[in-house]
């Protein structure tokens, strides 16, 4: 969990477009269509909230509660399915 949070950290802060996966191979002149800053952004929270379904999944086997361990598989998943639709969708972060 612990690298989730650093790479969402750095992310929240508008760094790190070099980490985002299909961005960084991008041509130099597609990149200048991008808003880099608001994409890094919004994947830092993703990360947070991934980070969240991590510790949630750890907290259930520590503590041996089964809904933790279910919340934390949801929260996960939902995360993952709503960063993938919200980013494919609206050309939300394109420069206008």
């Amino acid at each position: 969990m612990i690298p989730f949070l650093i790479l969402a950290f750095v992310l929240s802060k508008g760094k790190g477009s070099f980490l985002i996966a299909g961005y960084n191979t991008l041509p130099a002149e597609k990149k200048a269509d991008y808003d880099e800053v608001a994409l890094c952004k919004f994947m830092g929270k993703i990360m947070y909230a991934i980070s969240l379904g991590i510790l949630l999944v750890g907290l259930s086997e520590v503590l041996a509660n089964q809904l933790l361990l279910v919340i934390g598989i949801i929260v996960f998943v939902v995360s993952i399915v709503f960063a993938l639709i919200y980013l494919n969708t609206g050309n939300r972060f394109k420069k206008r």
